[in-house]
């Protein structure tokens, strides 16, 4: 099935509170938030999410659309702020009947990747994936990222882990 891969517009914050929701009820340890914390947000921060996933020169939200023009996947690519030279890929998901080689997720990874190659100067490209996230973990390697070594306490169970990894052909 051919996919339409684009980035967000500034006005389709309520397809993004959707797809958002849809992940987190999906897939909710993938995450660092939780679904009732999300769906608490008022209209208005899903209004600045998407202007910000469509405008901010260095951020970009990435959707992929059936051929309905149905919103089955999403990513997002921002700088991180307390990691200097770092731009981090995030909220990667796709719905699951649209998982597997033939669906959008490698499309949309690469979307994120050329945007963040052509609108950042920064040196290191990373992800973070929950340790039990089999499937997350596997794509992302075939993809190219690798670990890092780092470890950080995954946000909404400190006894859990948040695998950092990196994408060494960032800049080559």
């Amino acid at each position: 099935m051919p996919y339409s891969i684009r980035r967000i517009t500034g006005t389709e914050h309520r397809e993004l509170r959707a797809i958002r929701l849809e992940a987190l009820r999906d897939s909710p340890a993938a995450f660092g938030s939780t679904y009732e914390d999300t769906a608490a947000l008022p209209e208005d921060a899903w209004r600045r999410q998407a202007d910000v996933g469509a405008s901010a020169e260095e951020s970009a939200t990435f959707i992929a659309a059936d051929e309905a023009g149905t919103w089955v996947g999403i990513a997002g690519v921002e700088p991180v702020p307390d990691v200097p030279d770092t731009v981090c890929i995030h909220s990667v998901y796709v719905s699951p009947q649209h998982r597997g080689p033939a669906g959008p997720a490698a499309e949309l990874m690469t979307a994120s990747i050329r945007h963040a190659q052509v609108h950042t100067d920064v040196g290191w490209l990373t992800l973070g994936v929950h340790e039990h996230n089999e499937r997350a973990l596997a794509f992302y390697r075939r993809f190219g990222f690798v670990s890092t070594g780092k470890v950080v306490p995954y946000v909404l169970n400190p006894s859990e882990r948040l695998l950092i990894l990196g994408y060494p052909d960032f800049r080559s």
